[in-house]
């Protein structure tokens, strides 16, 4: 069984994608860790709470998959590279979106940071728009 580290943001329709795609990918074969990372969190938000953890919560719901929710505060990228060695993922997963180059350049990626800063395998999902 693999181990799968959700990295997921804010937007809940790309967690609901990214969700979609890692169960047609493994199947009922994997254990979801779904992680959000709150940059800022001064109320003391949880993951049980979070709008975009919803879809995702809802969709492995009906099947065999084991899913756990884990919440971090801090840079993003850290988080997930650190929670990754902690559970042993097999890999981590992330739901991408387009940005300009300059988007990029001025507010850097999580994907990328992840990828350049890890051996673990990375999966990078794609958007509905690209259907």
């Amino acid at each position: 069984m693999n181990d799968v580290l959700m990295a997921i943001g804010k937007d809940e329709d790309r967690a609901e994608v990214h969700a979609e795609r890692v169960l047609e990918l493994f199947q009922d074969d994997f254990r979801a860790h779904v992680l959000h990372v709150f940059e800022d969190n001064p109320e003391g938000a949880s993951i049980t709470n979070f709008a975009p953890a919803r879809p995702v919560s809802n969709l492995l719901d009906g099947t065999e998959v084991e899913v756990e929710l884990h919440e971090r505060s801090g840079e993003p990228s850290a988080e997930i590279i650190q929670l990754a060695g902690e559970i042993d993922a097999d890999v981590i997963s992330m739901a991408g979106r387009k940005r300009s180059p300059t988007g990029k350049v001025l507010f850097g990626s999580v994907s990328q940071d992840v990828i350049l800063s890890t051996t673990r395998s990375v999966l990078v999902c794609g958007s509905r728009e690209e259907e």
